[in-house]
């Protein structure tokens, strides 16, 4: 039988460990695509490129980690997984893997996040797809004693097929003793950030800003993401890209309009 054919791209960039760890991982499933951007875009959320031009590289050398082939894009996540469907690939990919992100995409995290973002540019595209992210901000995190459990996933996601208009969200929590003690299918929990701007001047005068905050967990459920990941579980998120608030209709059918 063919083996899959797995697109895998991210935001951290194309040299990022996580990449090259996914990478790793995903050649054991199938043959690898990879379609990342050429240097870090992290928190782009689902920006495409509109008013600049888009270059790409192919990279001629084997892959280290098991690739096929390997492409660098100029543009966002987003950007990546539209030219990797639209104009670099042969075939149409079986599935469409991103991250494995440096940081955590938990919660509202998942808004801002340009892992899931071209996760779900994906799944607009009718290809199952999912976004991993470990929670570890380190460049050098530890992404191997995740392996076995993103192999499942992923594996699963190919033989189950995905439901239609669904993108996992997958969050890993970072490593230790007896972690992870296994995987559980979430839902998002409230919370949000408490943001501040931290206002500087530079040394010409001229005034700045950094952009800084504190998670605000909102949510004592014990069904979330931010549970399973404060206990020692992978989370398992299942979103959609239809925004649209379906048990908020009803109301606003009521207003005079």
């Amino acid at each position: 039988m063919e083996k899959p054919l797995i697109l895998v791209t991210n935001d951290d960039g194309i040299t990022a460990p996580g990449l090259r760890a996914l990478i790793r991982f995903m050649s054991e499933i199938g043959e690898v695509v990879v379609v990342a951007p050429d240097s870090p875009q992290s928190g782009m959320g689902h920006a495409i490129t509109v008013d600049n031009t888009l270059y790409t590289s192919k990279d001629d050398v084997k892959s280290p980690d098991g690739a096929l082939v390997e492409y660098s894009c100029s543009g966002t996540p987003a950007d990546c997984v539209k030219l990797a469907l639209q104009e670099l690939l042969d075939r149409k990919p079986d599935i469409c893997i991103s991250g494995i992100n440096h940081g955590s995409n938990a919660s509202i995290n998942v808004i801002y996040s340009g892992t899931m973002s071209a996760a779900i540019e994906a799944g607009i595209e009718g290809l199952p797809a999912i976004g991993f992210s470990l929670c570890d901000y380190s460049w050098n995190a530890d992404f191997e004693f995740a392996r076995d459990a993103i192999i499942s996933i992923v594996t699963e996601a190919l033989q189950h097929k995905m439901p239609k208009g669904i993108v996992l969200n997958v969050n890993i929590p970072k490593t230790g003793p007896d972690v992870p003690k296994g995987i559980k299918i979430c839902r998002q929990a409230r919370a949000n950030w408490k943001e501040k701007f931290d206002k500087r001047t530079n040394p010409r005068g001229k005034e700045y800003y950094w952009l800084t905050g504190e998670f605000e967990l909102l949510d004592k459920g014990e069904d979330t993401d931010e549970w399973a990941l404060a206990n020692g579980y992978i989370s398992v998120v299942p979103t959609q890209f239809d925004l649209t608030a379906h048990h908020a209709i009803q109301e606003l059918n009521s207003w005079n309009l």
